[in-house]
């Protein structure tokens, strides 16, 4: 039987936050609150639970669900070859609403399904969510809704659809986000656009220009420490090879100075000028 919990109030969360990250270390299903809609998730590294997924969705897998995680530290350990326009796009936009394609680890055991060597990842903008994943690691999660029915917007509209297959439910109120996540592929030189989102084109675009920016600064700035450091070592004398340094004439002892007087003299007075 499925359990619903309000993590809308302090007792209501700890106590859902328990039982989805027993539900989930179980292998069972989550519904839990993003930033964008309801999502219905499950552990990522748990080959049948990703399967559960997909068969309560109703959907096959050729449509494999994305990977929600919680931090940005995290990319690193799921990706390889992330491309730096990843990491600016990363750093302006996460947690939000943006899901970026990237080249998978091969060594990782998972099984998200067809993913063709890719992994979909987003890290949502959601206290209750982020808390779950910082728990139970990385999750397979995609939205709480039957494949073909509108994305589950409440928690109420969750359970309609999906029901026992749930179970346990959070419940955050209704979900604030105006659309899905924006989707990025990412695995080539520049990012294409799969799915419009609520992150616009435009602010992807500017970011990558901002950030670009940033770099041909640093380049420049590099450059510069570069040909001070050349500048600083053509200024330095050199040794000359096979030479040896003049010996410094040494300077006899304040005893035997003797300024214009010979030995057995005596010293002449001075002139009384011209």
């Amino acid at each position: 039987m499925s359990e619903v919990f309000d993590c809308r109030a302090p007792e209501g969360l700890a106590a859902g936050l328990e039982a989805a990250a027993l539900a989930v270390r179980d292998g069972k299903l989550v519904v839990l609150p993003t930033d964008t809609v309801y999502g219905i998730g499950a552990d990522a590294f748990n080959a049948d639970a990703v399967a559960a997924v997909l068969a309560a969705k109703g959907r096959g897998r050729e449509m494999p669900p994305p990977v929600l995680v919680p931090s940005t530290r995290t990319v690193d350990g799921l990706a390889r070859e992330v491309p730096d326009y990843v990491r600016a796009l990363v750093a302006a936009f996460w947690p939000g609403a943006l899901t970026v394609v990237v080249k998978s680890q091969p060594s990782l055991s998972w099984d998200l399904g067809e993913t063709n060597g890719t992994v979909a990842i987003r890290m949502p903008d959601n206290e209750v969510a982020l808390a779950l994943l910082g728990d139970v690691g990385p999750m397979a999660v995609t939205s709480a809704n039957l494949t073909g029915s509108p994305a589950a917007r409440t928690i109420e509209e969750a359970q309609t659809q999906l029901g026992a297959a749930v179970s346990v439910y959070l419940d955050f109120g209704p979900a604030t986000g105006t659309a899905a996540s924006t989707i990025l592929d990412c695995t080539g030189a520049v990012p294409l656009t799969l799915r419009e989102g609520a992150l616009p084109r435009t602010a992807i675009d500017e970011a990558l220009a901002e950030a670009e920016r940033v770099a041909e600064a640093e380049r420049l700035v590099a450059a510069e420490r570069a040909a001070a450091e050349v500048r600083k070592a053509s200024r330095t004398p050199r040794p000359v090879r096979g030479r040896h340094a003049p010996t410094p004439r040494a300077t006899p002892p304040p005893s035997t100075r003797r300024a214009g007087r010979v030995a057995g003299q005596r010293r002449r007075p001075h002139g009384r000028g011209l």
